[in-house]
């Protein structure tokens, strides 16, 4: 089974129980909370240009839109992002925080990186790689919302994403030509954590 099954399989096991459901979204809007809180931790105090600014405020606002669909679902669940309102918390916090430890040592063995640079190129790839992600998990998604009739859709957060990695990979093309190199070996690294998560979510007992 190739990851992307494994994912159409799991959203279409999740989708018809309101309570999993809620978890779900609520999972990924954590998620999308982290990234615009890592964001703005990186954000410069000074040199910050508009295309981070814009990426800061939408990862925000997907967080938020994914929260106010939950309310779709008739329930009133997941009123924060404690453990018990989401679906595999360990692997959910997990994921993020090891892409960015993952990609400062990536960059400090690869290119001798440190400092700012180090931050700045942690940025480009964590999110590019995120944003390749993201291209993937919402398609899938929105696809089983639509055979399922659902409520709720992500269409609009979709269209952002795509927006996000045609500014990432010009970034990039700035920070290094070889960036397409750095952007392979970096995605190798999400993948295998973007499937310890998947699998952790997987092995949950969708009939509670």
């Amino acid at each position: 089974m190739t990851q992307d099954e494994q994912l159409s399989n799991i959203v279409n096991k999740i989708i018809p129980s309101d309570a999993m459901h809620a978890k779900w979204l609520n999972s990924l809007s954590m998620m999308e909370n982290t990234g615009a809180r890592k964001i703005s931790k990186y954000e410069h105090p000074v040199h910050t240009n508009i295309i981070v600014l814009k990426h800061a405020a939408e990862e925000a606002r997907h967080a938020y839109y994914l929260k106010k669909q939950i309310g779709k679902l008739g329930t009133e669940e997941c009123p924060d992002y404690s453990y018990p309102y989401l679906l595999a918390p360990i692997e959910s916090y997990h994921y993020l925080q090891m892409l960015d430890v993952e990609a400062c040592r990536y960059l400090k063995n690869k290119m001798g990186l440190e400092g700012r640079a180090l931050k700045h190129g942690a940025y480009l790839l964590v999110t590019y790689s995120i944003e390749v992600r993201a291209d993937m998990l919402y398609g899938i998604y929105q696809e089983a919302l639509t055979k399922h009739s659902s409520k709720v859709n992500v269409k609009s957060i979709i269209l952002e994403e795509e927006g996000h990695l045609e500014e990432m990979q010009r970034m990039l093309e700035v920070f290094d030509p070889k960036w397409e190199e750095l952007a392979a070996d970096m995605c190798v690294i999400e993948n295998r954590l973007f499937q310890a998560w998947v699998s952790a979510i997987d092995k949950i007992d969708m009939s509670n």
